[in-house]
């Protein structure tokens, strides 16, 4: 029996044994000493006791007293509560304390003990742990359930663990906490807000980071209790998200935080809340559909989530949010994407079509974040990116905003290093992204310089990276070169070319820096005050553009090595994806462009001797290539290496003699540019070939022809008189005047090249042979010039059929044809013969673009474009254009109009760039082009009738093709410029025939037409000129004081015309195109001259070409009479007929709007 003494209550306190009274009298330290034991005691009891239940019951309810609870020492509050703790074990499932406010006053106290779980190294922290353990185990806090404020008392409980958990805590402490929670969330009628705010508290960002194992105890505690507490979650978000009650809980502004941190836990514990999150996607505030967006951003891209697919409603609908009108929202929406595709790539589909309209965003962001998306998720895995994926990249390389481009571009250029030159990801992820190559080269053809700067940097750093080493970069370099489509080829080419040139340009800095004035003002330039100095930024900058990181005499030496493997064929071709034969090629094309570029690095007897064996091998291809390297780089080859010379001269005598027509001609230029007697060998090459000559033998006579043309145009003193007996002894009497053999009536307007007889491929050569025997001359005062101008106005008359015997084929005349045009093209490039060229040859060169033969007029085309775009013809030529509105092809018509705005743009800009070109204005400025054009077309052989409305209808279109890409901009007033030139073309006459009634009226009638169409197109023309324009005299008269008349008919007044869409006469010929160019005929003639050829279409409704007076009658024939040569007997003058124009439907008239051509 233990002590004990009376209570006022009447109850007696028993102690366990050898335990004295607990009262207020004694020390701290004995309190502390005597408690130990009756902690002692109750842990030793359990629940069977019941005679020791009822002997220390006083006990247990004097534990519970004010003295106790409220005692200031830790260490007797700590044994109390282990009392109390026992106390509750043993006496379960009844607690001895029957007061509902004693109880609550316990188990704060007894909250409040486990405080000191924190400190785990204190001495008393085993208690401590037996406390939560005990409480833990006997679930002693399920008894506040039937008190009203039990809320109060778990919400400190909860609070207490969460803030007392640290990473000293090991697994027991934390199970334990976890059970006494879980028990009382799973064991309670529910979770108040309050309670749920004290666990979802530790989810919120910056608790998280304060206290990582408050969180990760808030998690494990979630997924234990998920199917109980994820309703009283539903409803917390439902009062805020949905019934917009943010009072409900002071977590309100943080929901998206919670819902994206539940969600990683247990998305079952948001099963209720999804449906809302999708109410608040269609929100009508933009900043709150973006809170939205970015929450589930994160929910739909985690690693592990299946939200998109178990949740398809709220997948479609966050798909919307991609076409959102708030920005960021799309912006948002697209970043997302990237995570999205890294790890679902299961939803790819989806999101392809979203990302395709936004890769088209007007926001250059959202364009550019698109780009970022889809680049990061290839660089991860190529196979996380379809094809249209990479098609949408593709697609901004050419966005009108810088950045996006760069974007694109550096992206693709990452992803072909990847995945081509590393070839991280095998054969097939190389082949999917081997186009990427083509496509960045292309790009060099942008007239930004900022894109052309980039793609140079690509090529050096990702296409072919120049810190590889030398045989690496070469081999790199080779094979790139030989798996390239030709436009990337010319890119590159075209790319080393302006490098080349800036070296030039820098050279020649350099050589102007020797001077005293130059030199002292790049010393100022170099020392300016501010601290970041554009002089030294400019010269880094071209430093690192001229600097030739790629090929040195090393590199070269390296590239003939493995074009000799890929002879030889021990080369791994077929493994880098190329067969030997384009890899030899290829290789060859790159030697002869590098040998432009870096013409010293090729001077070494290895290489030379690797190029004799090119030249040696039977490919054309390879020895042509080869013979034009020797001609770029081998200037030193004469004195340095004379065993190559000995070597390389019989080989280039073979070539000129008995070689291909383009090896003929490559190796004339590389004996004239690498030999100092080259004299003696082109004599040795020139004679015996001017002697052995047969026209009867016409195979043989291409080669020869090509070398003895190009001998006299590179060595005119020497070889002019000797070809001029060549020319008219045979060239002209022996194969342009006879028809050996008689060509295929299949009525074809053209053949293939292999496909064209002997007798013609000679007479084209003949003809270019006339051409650079006079180029070489450069004189237009012998009568050669003009003889060889009528010869071939002769051959454009005739059709091509010179003879007349009608023994030619019509795709041998349409050859032919072409020739001529071409060769009277490429005189008047030169201007001594420019000058004598008549107004009426220039017409029938003209007329050639209006051939019925489509590749005729394609080509004559495309010639006449490369002349202009490089200022070599004369303004006039350029008005020849205007006779494309009569294709009746409308891929011609749109070429034309291209190609009048490149040179259009051309010339502007030239003129701005050089102000010495102000002097030359008449031959440079475009708007000089409309007289020409007047001219040209009140000459047009299809206008006969200065009253025929369909006719002025074709004339006026012809006039709009030319006048609407002029007048796209008013530049300086050009408008009323041209209004001008028109108006005082009517105070001049006709040059060509000054007293001919009919062509005047016809030049006065077309002045008209051009009047109209300008002032129905600008408002501005009828401001004063600002210069008075000067009209070319060697096509109109000088000025007379004559009275302006109108010549149209009476429908001028209905004449409004107005602009279509930018295809609208691409789409639509005229009622006269493509005509066979010149008939010559008896009597009247009708359909007969339409073609046949169903192939390339000579259109329909043909109609031949009139002739001028100039070929009339003996005129005609004087063109065969080389008076300072021969004699010819011309035959009978035949007359020339005339198919008047088709009439257009009843309801097309003339004065109809032109039509915009595109």
């Amino acid at each position: 029996m233990g002590h004990g003494r009376t209570f006022l209550d009447g109850k007696i306190i028993c102690y366990p044994p050898g335990v004295k009274e607990i009262t207020d009298k004694i020390t701290n330290d004995e309190v502390v000493k005597r408690l130990k034991m009756v902690v002692k005691t109750f842990m030793d009891m359990d629940q069977d006791s019941e005679d020791e239940k009822q002997q220390y019951l006083p006990l247990a309810l004097h534990l519970a007293s004010e003295f106790f609870l409220r005692n200031p020492n830790k260490d007797v509050r700590l044994l109390v509560a282990c009392c109390l703790a026992d106390i509750f074990r043993i006496y379960a499932p009844e607690a001895p304390y029957t007061s509902h406010d004693k109880l609550k006053d316990i188990f704060l106290f007894i909250t409040r003990q486990l405080k000191g779980l924190e400190d785990t190294k204190s001495p008393q922290f085993n208690r401590y742990f037996y406390l939560l353990e005990n409480l833990a185990w006997v679930k002693s806090y399920n008894i506040c359930f039937e008190l009203e404020d039990c809320n109060e008392i778990f919400i400190q409980l909860f609070r207490t663990l969460f803030s007392v958990i640290n990473n000293s805590h090991n697994q027991k402490v934390q199970m334990h906490m976890l059970d006494l929670m879980s028990s009382i969330i799973m064991e309670g009628d529910g979770v108040t807000q309050e309670l749920l705010d004290s666990i979802l508290i530790n989810l919120i960002p910056a608790h998280k980071n304060l206290n990582k194992q408050a969180f990760d105890l808030a998690k494990v505690l979630l997924k234990r209790t998920v199917q109980t507490i994820e309703p009283c979650i539903a409803n917390f978000f439902n009062q805020v998200l949905v019934l917009g009650k943010p009072s409900v809980s002071d977590l309100s502004e943080h929901v998206f935080d919670l819902i994206q941190e539940l969600f990683a836990i247990d998305p079952h514990l948001l099963l209720s809340v999804m449906p809302q999150l999708e109410f608040k996607l269609k929100s009508n505030d933009g900043e709150e559909r973006l809170a939205v967006v970015r929450l589930l951003a994160k929910l739909f891209g985690s690693k592990d989530s299946d939200l998109a697919t178990q949740n398809r409603p709220l997948w479609q609908c966050f798909l919307g949010r991609f076409n959102d009108i708030h920005v960021p929202v799309r912006l948002e929406s697209v970043k997302f994407a990237s995570h999205c595709l890294m790890n679902h790539p299961d939803l790819a589909k989806d999101l392809t079509e979203y990302l395709k309209v936004r890769s088209h965003d007007p926001e250059e962001a959202i364009r550019h974040d698109v780009i970022v998306t889809i680049i990061t998720a290839g660089k991860r895995d190529l196979s996380l990116v379809n094809d249209q994926l990479l098609g949408f990249v593709r697609e901004r390389t050419l966005d009108k905003r810088w950045r996006v481009r760069k974007e694109a571009m550096m992206g693709l250029a990452q992803l072909y290093k990847k995945y081509c030159l590393h070839a991280e990801a095998g054969k097939d992820a190389a082949e999917k992204v081997s186009w990427i190559k083509d496509k960045l080269l292309h790009i060099y053809y942008q007239n930004s310089i900022d894109d052309k700067l980039l793609v140079e940097k690509i090529f050096a750093q990702y296409l072919v990276p120049h810190n590889l080493e030398t045989e690496e970069r070469m081999k790199c370099l080779y094979y790139l070169y030989a798996s390239l489509d030709p436009n990337a080829v010319k890119a590159l080419n075209e790319m080393w070319k302006c490098q080349n040139m800036l070296r030039s340009h820098v050279r020649e800095l350099l050589d102007l820096h020797k001077q005293p004035t130059v030199r002292e003002i790049a010393r100022k330039l170099a020392n300016p005050k501010q601290p970041t100095n554009p002089f030294l930024e400019m010269v880094k900058f071209l430093l690192e553009r001229i600097a030739p990181v790629h090929i040195d005499s090393e590199a070269i030496s390296a590239l003939v090595k493995l074009m000799n493997k890929s002879i030889e064929g021990t080369a791994d071709d077929e493994e880098e994806g190329v067969s030997p034969d384009t890899a030899i090629r290829a290789g060859l094309e790159l030697l002869k462009v590098l040998s432009f570029t870096h013409p010293t690095s090729f001077h070494s007897a290895e290489t030379y001797e690797s190029l004799l064996q090119c030249l040696r091998m039977e490919d054309d291809k390879v020895a042509e290539a080869a013979i034009q390297i020797f001609r770029n780089t081998g200037h030193k080859i004469e004195t340095d290496l004379p065993q190559i010379r000995s070597t390389l001269i019989p080989i280039l005598h073979q070539k000129a003699k008995r070689g291909t027509p383009h090896q003929a001609k490559q190796a004339v230029h590389c004996i004239h540019a690498i030999f100092s007697n080259k004299e003696v060998q082109l004599a040795q090459i020139f004679e015996p070939l001017s002697r052995s000559l047969n026209a009867d033998v016409p195979e043989q006579l291409i080669t020869p022809l090509v070398s003895l043309g190009h001998i006299s145009m590179l060595a005119p003193d020497q070889f002019a008189s000797p070809m001029k007996s060549v020319v008219a002894n045979f060239i002209v009497k022996d194969l342009l005047m006879n028809d050996r053999s008689t060509g295929e009536k299949n009525g074809k307007l053209w053949s293939p090249d292999e496909e064209v007889s002997p007798e013609v491929l000679a007479k084209v050569q003949a003809i270019k042979l006339l051409v650079r025997w006079l180029l070489g001359m450069k004189n237009n005062q012998s009568k050669s010039a003009n003889s060889t101008l009528r010869l071939l106005s002769a051959m454009l008359v005739s059709e091509g059929d010179l003879t007349e015997q009608k023994r030619i084929s019509k795709s041998d005349m349409s050859r032919l044809r072409l020739a001529a045009g071409s060769a009277i093209m490429k005189l008047a490039q030169e201007p001594c013969y420019h000058e004598i060229i008549t107004p009426e040859q220039f017409q029938l060169c003209a007329l050639v673009i209006n051939d019925e033969c489509y590749q005729v007029r394609q080509i004559f085309a495309q010639k006449l474009h490369k002349a202009l775009v490089k200022l070599l013809l004369p303004l006039e030529y350029m008005a020849i254009f205007a006779l494309c509105a009569k294709d009746p092809v409308k891929e011609r018509r749109a070429h034309a109009r291209q190609c009048l705005l490149k040179n259009i743009s051309i010339r502007r800009e030239y003129i701005k760039q050089n102000p010495m070109a102000n002097e030359k204005l008449l031959s440079l400025l475009p708007e000089y082009v409309v007289p020409y054009m007047i001219h040209l077309l009140a000459h047009d052989p299809d206008f006969t009738k200065p009253q025929d409305v369909d006719q002025l209808r074709d004339i006026k279109e012809c006039l709009w093709f030319m006048l609407e890409v002029l007048m796209t901009k008013n530049e300086n007033n050009s408008h009323a410029f041209m209004k001008k030139m028109a108006e005082n073309i009517k105070l001049t006459r006709d040059a060509q025939s000054p007293d001919e009634p009919k062509a005047n009226e016809k030049l006065y009638t077309v002045c008209d037409v051009a009047l109209c169409v300008i002032n129905s197109k600008s408002a501005l023309c009828n401001a004063d000129s600002p210069k008075d324009p000067v009209l070319p005299t060697k096509f109109f008269t000088q000025p007379e004081k004559v009275i302006l008349t109108v010549h149209l008919p009476e429908e001028k007044s209905f004449f409004i015309p107005k602009p279509t869409g930018v295809l609208g006469a691409v789409n639509k010929p005229l009622s006269a195109t493509g005509r066979r160019p010149y008939i010559r005929s008896t009597g009247s003639e009708t359909g007969s001259n339409i073609s046949v050829n169903s192939e390339l279409s000579s259109p329909a409704g043909n109609r031949s070409r009139y002739v001028g007076d100039f070929y009339m009658g003996s005129k005609y024939w004087d063109v065969l009479v080389w008076g300072f040569l021969f004699q010819i007997s011309p035959p009978a003058h035949t007359s020339k007929g005339h198919i008047p124009p088709r009439p257009l439907p009843g309801c097309m008239k003339w004065w109809e709007p032109p039509h915009s051509h595109g």
